[in-house]
């Protein structure tokens, strides 16, 4: 009889994006979950002990990079095309992490998120690989959250 509740690990496959006001396809990759911060050295001239303080600074957070097989679709191109163009179209939006019943279990909220970077496929006649379309979201926030069952 077992005597401990067994956890395992989520799988990194069962995701999907949300981008307000976006009906985008499924993304086949997702990478950049990343914030960090860089560190402020200080020390007060009254310190007693000969070193420095570290101290909390400024935040940043990776660009988001997403990856997708093509489809007739153009919504990502044509909001590229409207931060190109000057226009100040942020998003906020989640990558949201599922269990195998398909179940939100996770999620990383982005805010102000715009288009920095959108990429085409790369085309080979000899090749049999599904066209890939990638882009690059640039953002202000990440946060973490846990969905409750």
């Amino acid at each position: 009889m077992p005597t401990d509740i067994r956890i395992d690990p989520f799988r990194g496959f069962n995701f999907r994006v949300e981008i307000d006001g976006l009906p985008v396809a499924a993304f086949s990759e997702v990478g950049g979950l990343t914030a960090e911060g860089d560190p402020v050295d200080y020390r007060e001239g009254t310190d007693l002990k000969n070193s420095v303080r570290k101290l909390p600074a400024l935040r940043k957070y990776a660009m988001l990079s997403c990856k997708r097989g093509y489809v007739q679709d153009d919504t990502l191109w044509r909001w590229y095309q409207r931060i190109a163009n000057g226009e100040n179209d942020r998003r906020n939006g989640s990558i949201v992490l599922m269990n195998e019943a398909h179940r939100d279990v996770m999620r990383w909220n982005f805010e102000n998120g715009w288009i920095n970077k959108i990429e085409g496929p790369s085309l080979n006649a000899s090749g049999n690989e599904v066209a890939i379309e990638a882009m690059e979201i640039c953002h202000e926030a990440l946060t973490f959250e846990l969905e409750t069952a």
